[in-house]
């Protein structure tokens, strides 16, 4: 017998908007007018998990018993037509995630494993031919596929261990011929000219053969998506059509014509691209001196500017960030996912440069959304289930982090109905001293514990610090103090106490770090005392006295300029 269990859940008759939407969208968009009713209902199988949580789970978090009706393993169907739509695997399935992570707070013990679907129910007179139309428009082949009625006997999934990861032996000395015909049988993205340069660097760089992991990488990261090579061709013949805007375009062209001239006078390796295109405006304002405000650094992927802001009658510089991206051909073939991550990708730079995201536009480009799905190009997903479905996504990640969208355009355009245009662009802002950018040399590791950020101090703290700390054995623990006394060495924050007692524990030799006007300074509480101290650095104005003193107590005393005894 299974050991699933099952559960649909369904809208209530007053708040079944989707289902009504769909049968709508039935009559109106596919012409089936003997379609009476829609029913669309969400399907939970259920794994692991005890009657108790279950009970729970069931009112809390598979379903809201104010607007859902719940059937349990099967509900009654009729004469109506069903249909159960699921995931493709490998494909996120975020409903089924998140109800694991609600039954998981449930219970911390248990380890559930639920898998969702959609079930379509179709009432009224329709063919089979219908069916399939229906069936057509709520399934798309590129992240869906039917799945079938019946209950799985488990949803426990057993992978056989993988084989070793092949090694290209004689790569990096491979001659050309046979190099081409290794190419050709791997059916890379790259160019051969990128192979050639791949196994140059494992020749010279590595003095190794790469594995076939690492080929199929470096072919992913170096995708068209990822290299933006499209916009790195070099343009030879350029025209302009005739129309409203043929004059100004062609003027700005000739602009930029005479610029990229002026800028790279001498160089034979820049050529006209529309990543040069895009970017030399810029280029030419920052030689002119007219980019000033321009933050600078090795590690953002967004633009930032510094802008003097008033707070509380105080003027402090706030950084600026500005970011787009296009998700054109993703949003095409999956329109709510392509859409979110347009906006999940401009959102991704400023915050990891370390500013909040406050506003957001968006531009799109369509064909005609009202068309008959009848007249969709052979292949594509019609124009209105991508419009719609698109700002559906758009507007779910948007939501999922609070970001309000200022700005929504959508143009029309016959064009725009072989390729799809999706931009989303972001603005996001900090203070400029909350802000850290640090470099490491090379070869560093640096593993960031959870916790609480403590801007000041930037330290780390909170309980998960020390639940991170746990999981490490180090050689050398550094510590910033805020003072000493004659029992050791002090600080006037418990937290950041309670997080370097945490991450001491864990340390073969404590090694303190503070200026010498520290020595002669108190704090409320001791963090350590100077026998569990391996030594303590200090710069060069420290007094003899006081090294003697903190010497005879244990620890060793090390001066910027030179180690005395």
């Amino acid at each position: 017998m299974s050991k699933v269990r099952r559960v649909y859940v369904e809208k209530k008759p007053a708040f079944a908007v989707k289902a009504k939407e769909l049968q709508a969208e039935i009559k109106s968009y596919l012409g089936i007018s003997s379609v009476t009713g829609v029913r669309e209902l969400i399907r939970y199988d259920i794994e692991n998990i005890s009657e108790e949580t279950y009970k729970k789970a069931l009112v809390t978090v598979f379903s809201e018993p104010p607007v859902d009706t719940v059937f349990e393993e099967t509900f009654e169907l009729g004469n109506a037509k069903t249909f159960s739509v699921e995931y493709l695997p490998g494909q996120f399935d975020q409903r089924a995630d998140s109800a694991e992570q609600c039954v998981k707070l449930l219970n911390e013990e248990e380890e559930p494993v639920i898998r969702t679907a959609t079930t379509y129910v179709i009432e009224g007179d329709i063919t089979e031919e219908q069916l399939e139309a229906i069936k057509h428009h709520c399934i798309n082949p590129v992240d869906s596929r039917e799945t079938g009625l019946e209950k799985p006997e488990t949803l426990v999934q057993n992978f056989e261990d993988p084989a070793d990861v092949i090694s290209f032996v004689g790569f990096a000395d491979m001659p050309e011929a046979q190099l081409k015909e290794l190419y050709s049988s791997l059916n890379l993205a790259m160019t051969f000219k990128d192979f050639l340069h791949i196994q140059n660097y494992f020749k010279k760089e590595e003095h190794r053969d790469p594995s076939v992991t690492e080929i199929r990488v470096l072919d992913t990261y170096w995708s068209d998506h990822c290299r933006h090579t499209t916009f790195s061709t070099e343009l030879k013949d350029v025209k302009f059509d005739d129309g409203f805007y043929k004059k100004p375009i062609e003027e700005t062209y000739n602009d930029y014509l005479n610029t990229f001239k002026n800028l790279y006078e001498g160089r034979s390796d820049k050529f006209v691209c529309l990543m040069d295109i895009a970017l030399l405006a810029m280029k030419r304002l920052k030689k002119e001196g007219k980019l000033q405000d321009q933050e600078e650094s090795d590690e953002i992927n967004a633009c930032s500017i510094v802008v003097p802001v008033e707070v509380d009658g105080q003027t402090e510089e706030w950084l600026v960030n500005f970011k787009n991206e296009t998700h054109n051909h993703p949003t095409e073939i999956e329109p709510f996912g392509g859409a979110a991550t347009c906006l999940g990708g401009a959102i991704r730079d400023p915050l990891s440069g370390r500013t909040y995201v406050y506003q957001a536009m968006r531009v799109t480009g369509a064909a005609d959304p009202t068309v008959s799905v009848k007249d969709t190009l052979p292949g594509k997903l019609p124009q209105k289930k991508i419009v719609r479905e698109a700002a559906h996504g758009y507007s779910s990640y948007g939501n999922q982090i609070g970001l309000a969208t200022g700005y929504v355009k959508e143009v029309y355009h016959p064009d725009y109905v072989a390729k799809r245009m999706e931009i989303g662009a972001v603005m996001g802002a900090a203070p400029r001293r909350a802000v850290q950018r640090l470099t490491s040399d090379p070869g560093d590791i640096i593993i960031l514990l959870g916790g609480s950020y403590q801007n000041e101090a930037q330290v780390m703290v909170g309980p998960l610090v020390g639940l991170c700390a746990r999981n490490f054995k180090v050689d050398k623990f550094f510590l910033g103090i805020d003072g000493m006394d004659e029992r050791g060495v002090k600080s006037s924050d418990h937290l950041r106490i309670e997080a370097a007692q945490a991450m001491a524990a864990q340390a073969r030799g404590i090694i303190v770090l503070t200026e010498s006007v520290k020595f002669h300074r108190d704090a409320s509480e001791l963090i350590f005392p100077y026998e569990n101290i391996r030594a303590i650095y200090t710069d060069a104005d420290v007094a003899d006295s006081d090294i003697e003193r903190c010497q005879a107590l244990g620890p060793e005393i090390v001066t910027a300029a030179k180690r005395r005894s």
